[in-house]
């Protein structure tokens, strides 16, 4: 009873201090005894609520966007657009002269005109105005190309190299001081992260932004444009979850710190929210290349061939490889021997079979000037020829 007594007093007393110093009578109040006590900092643990608290998802969605919109300021100014100016003849055109009986039809010879379409992306590597696209973007010879700037200048594309073994590009305009990218290392990309997409989306909206992760890597898909009916299969690209529409093509993927980890490719015709990208490292040498010699250098073998599965091997009884079905005059292949109808079975210590069965594949890993020794399957007999890789001129 004595110990209820004591509790109910030490209470009164506490209650009776809280109302004076509330009433500020005496002078008392609470920021005085701030001075004095070092009171909980209740907003502050509002701000920084424990682990899991409910305030953890505002806090971290707030630093997820300030991370995208600081990438997009800095590096949107490097991303362009890619235009084409093509001729196209419209037809001859039938008029009816009613008022003449004798001759009341009459052909009016058709007129040509030039149309002009964004149909791609791309980002600036180099200052003076080198440029990273989509092959498929610009695959077509007979086309004028142009590219447009965040600050809508735009610029004739003056030459192209276009990658034979990747759908990769690089366009060169005549300008100066243009803001450039950062090239990431595409090799320490990490599934889950994020990733942020710019680009010309459906060839309409500039500078459009998408987010999302990297979903996977190491994937094998076949790329196209539906601008220009072109196809081509691909190999070791990353899968984002980034909106990837055409017009993006030829775009940079970027990681949180601005830097270009991918070329956005192509986008998964069946599914939803699947877009593809080319690794960075994949163009990295070729850029290297043209810093160093100041040209476009590939490698250049000088055949046209096709190339035969295993099954085909299997149903005419040859050997699985390169047949031959043109050899290029003065080229390294006809200074080496090769002949049509011969099959490169292997190059150096590389089968041409699964994975490795691309000629043009082989080929492009090695530099100009290589030599590369072929092995070749003719009239029923394996020979061996040496050839020196020559320099294929640019496009």
């Amino acid at each position: 009873m004595k110990a209820q007594k004591i509790f109910v007093w030490i209470a009164a007393t506490l209650l009776l201090i809280g109302g004076v110093v509330s009433s500020g009578v005496f002078g008392l109040n609470w920021k005085f005894l701030e001075r004095y006590i070092k009171l909980p900092n209740i907003s502050q643990q509002q701000f920084n609520p424990p682990a899991g608290g409910p305030g953890i998802e505002r806090v971290r969605v707030t630093v997820e966007e300030s991370v995208i919109i600081d990438v997009v300021d800095r590096v949107s100014p490097a991303v362009v657009t890619v235009g084409i100016t093509k001729t196209r003849r419209l037809g001859d055109m039938l008029e009816i002269d009613p008022f003449d009986p004798f001759a009341p039809f009459r052909r009016r010879p058709g007129t040509t005109e030039d149309l002009e379409q964004d149909i791609g992306s791309g980002f600036v590597v180099g200052a003076d105005g080198l440029i990273v696209t989509n092959k498929h973007v610009v695959g077509d010879p007979d086309a004028k190309y142009r590219v447009i700037t965040k600050d809508d200048k735009t610029y004739d594309v003056v030459k192209i190299y276009r990658d034979p073994t990747n759908d990769l590009a690089i366009l060169k305009i005549e300008a100066v001081g243009l803001p450039t990218v950062e090239l990431g290392d595409s090799n320490n990309i990490k599934v889950g992260q994020l990733a942020i997409a710019i680009g010309t989306a459906l060839g309409e909206f500039r500078h459009t932004v998408t987010t999302g992760v990297i979903s996977g890597v190491g994937r094998g898909i076949t790329a196209g444009s539906p601008f220009e009916g072109y196809v081509e299969r691909l190999d070791n690209v990353i899968q984002t979850d980034a909106a990837i529409n055409p017009g993006n093509s030829g775009g940079p993927i970027l990681n949180s710190a601005g830097q270009v980890i991918g070329v956005n490719v192509a986008v998964a015709g069946d599914g939803q929210n699947i877009g593809f990208a080319i690794p960075i490292n994949v163009i990295k040498d070729s850029l290297a290349n043209f810093n160093a010699t100041g040209q476009f250098n590939r490698p250049f073998l000088g055949v046209r061939y096709k190339t035969i599965s295993k099954d085909l091997a299997i149903l005419n009884d040859v050997p699985e490889g390169a047949y031959i079905i043109e050899v290029v005059a003065d080229s390294p292949a006809e200074k080496a021997g090769l002949q049509v109808e011969d099959i490169i079975t292997k190059i150096d210590d590389v089968r041409l079979t699964g994975d490795n069965a691309e000629l043009a594949k082989i080929i492009g890993k090695k530099k100009v000037g290589d030599t590369a020794k072929l092995a070749i399957w003719r009239d029923t007999k394996e020979m061996v020829l040496t050839a020196t890789l020559g320099n294929q001129g640019d496009e």
